[in-house]
């Protein structure tokens, strides 16, 4: 009845005593779920297999030749790149590779597909950052970006292994990688070089030929052909001239040789004495008319070449000069006539040739064949002139014909040179980069650009980063004191008895006369002894035997 009540009611507040009691009454739930949890975690941290983790780190040597006068072909960050790197060579195939080379994971391979492995592997696997790393060696300042490689495997020397084939083909693979990108920009840049010098070759061919079909009427060749058209019709003014004068002359020549032919044929007819007498007289006579007719002819001459040109002309100067020269002699012979002439002796009436008649003879014949020399000079010269003028004519009407087609062909012209100097400038580009490009790629070829290097070769482990024993039986120990607790706890919360007499005084509200203690049997209390010391031997001598077999057995297969 009383614990009944006691059930219903509102427990009292415990003191040190009470949990002193507590434990007591439940030492065996709160100690044995916490040895049973040390022989547990125990057995657990020597039953599970070492794991030993290799590390390499890979330092990036940057580019040797400064960027000033090399530029690298490969526009990729170094970050980006070594994550590149990393899922090639984290690939299936590779990882694949490398755990049937180096026989790994024999157990898992027994129970579970390679993809599995693999998976397991690549966790397994880890690569660190790119962070900067001072300097060992020189000036301690300086810094260069590295990163590191590991690998966790069960036996050291296989993980130190794999790291060190990992990191060979970190190295390995960002040459070729670099040589491949390098190759793949050089390919595409000789490739567009060489289409813009084949459409560069094109446009020069379209461009002369163009040219050689408008030869003289291209754009370029107006001032040109003005020039030409102006000289030309300058010399043709000036062969006009010389054509006029030429026929001028030629008139006068022919002029002066009727003359000399006249007299010729007059002085060759034999005369008598008295003839001969008054030849003097008749010849002067004839002077005289053939003075006035140079005279009247130079006169008609200067009258002609005045309404053409200029007195300051030169033509008009020579016939100015001629005409004077004529008068003079006219004057001059006006002069003899003028003289009182001696009495003529008595004539004969035989006929003669007198001496000065066969010599004038002799010089007006000279005379005349000079004269058609100079018509048959003047006759050439002036169909020269001639045939000048007709080749100026034509050579004007050609100048005048591309100087009228220039118009017709100036818009493809001008199409032509734009494309031209696009091809021009774009090929001038990429050759510029071709150029580089080439550099770039020697620098690869000569490992002088970004490459990777080994800082620290692949470790050899010597103690495992897992598990952690000490870690693991601690906590599994706290795990296990913790859950005796938590029963032993719950066991006194559903124990509603009254355990002492504080209980009673408690639950009853009443005073305390006496206590009668609870009388049993000694049989008894020594059987229930020895039986849960037994127990308890048998359990703690057996968590023991587990404990030392397990760590015998991590000893014995470790060595």
């Amino acid at each position: 009845m009383i614990g009944q009540q006691g059930f219903g009611a509102q427990r009292r507040a415990l003191d040190v005593e009470d949990y002193i009691d507590i434990a007591r009454r439940h030492l065996g739930w709160i100690f044995g779920p916490a040895f049973a949890a040390l022989v547990v975690s125990v057995v657990g941290a020597f039953l599970y297999p070492d794991t030993y983790v290799s590390t390499a780190t890979i330092r990036v040597n940057a580019q040797q030749v400064p960027t000033s006068y090399v530029t690298a072909n490969i526009n990729q960050q170094t970050q980006d790149r070594i994550s590149s790197l990393a899922q090639s060579i984290l690939s299936r195939s590779m990882l694949a590779a490398l755990v049937n080379t180096n026989q790994l994971y024999p157990k898992e391979l027994a129970r579970k597909p390679i993809d599995d492995v693999v998976e397991d592997m690549r966790s397994d696997i880890k690569i660190g950052t790119v962070t900067p790393v001072a300097g060992q060696s020189g000036n301690s300042k300086s810094n260069f970006p590295a990163f590191t490689i590991s690998f966790a495997y069960t036996d050291r020397f296989k993980a130190q292994k794999v790291v060190q084939q990992i990191s060979g083909q970190f190295v390995d693979q960002n040459i070729r990688d670099r040589n491949r990108d390098s190759l793949m920009t050089n390919q595409l840049l000789k490739d567009n070089w060489d289409a813009a010098k084949k459409d560069l070759d094109n446009l020069e061919t379209k461009l002369a030929d163009f040219r050689m079909r408008n030869q003289g009427r291209l754009p370029d060749q107006m001032q040109g052909n003005m020039q030409q058209l102006t000289a030309a019709q300058t010399r043709l003014g000036a062969l006009n001239d010389a054509l006029s004068r030429s026929n001028q002359e030629r008139v006068m020549l022919e002029s002066s040789l009727a003359i000399l032919n006249e007299q010729i044929k007059a002085a060759r007819q034999p005369v008598t004495v008295e003839q001969a007498t008054a030849a003097g007289v008749v010849q002067k006579n004839q002077r005289l008319e053939e003075a006035e007719r140079e005279v009247r002819t130079t006169e008609n001459l200067l009258t002609n070449l005045r309404e053409r040109y200029k007195d300051t002309h030169p033509d008009v100067q020579r016939a100015a000069t001629m005409l004077e020269s004529a008068k003079k002699k006219r004057d001059a012979l006006l002069k003899e006539d003028e003289q009182p002439k001696p009495a003529a002796p008595a004539a004969t009436a035989k006929t003669i040739v007198t001496p000065q008649q066969a010599k004038e003879v002799r010089d007006m014949e000279a005379s005349a064949k000079r004269t058609e020399a100079q018509i048959t000079a003047k006759a050439v010269e002036t169909e020269q002139i001639k045939k000048e003028i007709a080749s100026l004519n034509a050579q004007m009407r050609t100048y005048e014909s591309r100087m009228q087609g220039v118009p017709m062909s100036e818009k493809e012209y001008s199409e032509l040179m734009r494309d031209r100097e696009l091809a021009k400038q774009k090929f001038a580009d990429l050759d510029e980069k071709m150029s580089k490009s080439m550099m770039a790629q020697q620098m690869e070829d000569r490992r002088q650009g970004e490459t990777l290097d080994l800082l620290d070769q692949a470790s050899l482990p010597l103690t495992p980063s897992k598990p952690n024993r000490l870690l693991v039986i601690g906590a599994g120990t706290g795990l296990g004191l913790f859950l005796g607790l938590v029963l032993a706890g719950v066991r006194e919360v559903k124990d509603t008895s009254l355990k002492n007499l504080k209980d009673v005084r408690a639950y009853t509200q009443m005073p305390l006369l006496g206590s009668v203690p609870l009388l049993e049997n000694d049989l008894v209390v020594k059987r229930r002894r020895r039986v849960s010391l037994l127990s308890w031997s048998v359990a703690f001598l057996a968590g023991i035997v587990i404990i030392s077999g397990s760590i015998i057995y991590y000893f014995a297969t470790r060595a």
